[in-house]
């Protein structure tokens, strides 16, 4: 039992005084409070493949859960199992990078040897490699140009748009 501003808290239940509230109803989304569920029936006694048939999950998820909570202390038992934000991959292109992209993008394609003025996502990676060094695949582009405040009008094209004036 642990007791901490008046909140008494015992096995997955939080108390204070008459009206007892489960952990996993501080859930963010349905599969946080689903581990957090599984942390309160861990905690009652119940076995790993019992959790899994009620939860209706596999026992090979439960038991990661398991091994998560047996690894941390008891007070973050239940921060082990909340949900984190995706970190992702970490960007090729600096900020710095990132910022002077709009500006590479405004000098038009025709000054990069295109024949025309039409930015696709193509030519946009072909210039990103040619500048920096770094290989985009064309179907990340627009992802990548929404990021840097760059304005996607068509799938295939790029509009380029900034506060002060369109650029095309």
């Amino acid at each position: 039992m642990i007791t901490t501003s008046g909140l008494t808290k015992v096995g997955g239940m939080v108390s204070s005084g008459s009206l007892a509230r489960k952990i996993s109803d501080s859930a963010s989304d349905w599969r946080e409070g689903r581990r957090l569920r599984a942390l309160e029936l861990y905690r009652q006694g119940w076995k790993q493949k019992h959790i899994a048939e009620a939860l209706g999950v596999t026992c090979g998820a439960v038991s990661q859960w398991v091994k998560r909570i047996r690894e941390a202390p008891d007070e973050s038992a239940v921060e082990v199992l909340r949900r984190r934000k995706p970190t992702g991959a970490p960007s090729h292109l600096t900020v710095i990078q990132r910022q002077e992209l709009s500006l590479l993008l405004s000098r038009g394609a025709c000054s990069w040897g295109y024949s025309d003025d039409v930015w696709t996502y193509r030519r946009v990676a072909d210039v990103i490699e040619r500048a920096y060094g770094v290989r985009y695949h064309e179907s990340y582009v627009g992802r990548l140009l929404r990021a840097c405040g760059i304005e996607v009008r068509h799938t295939s094209q790029v509009q380029m748009q900034t506060d002060r004036h369109e650029l095309n």
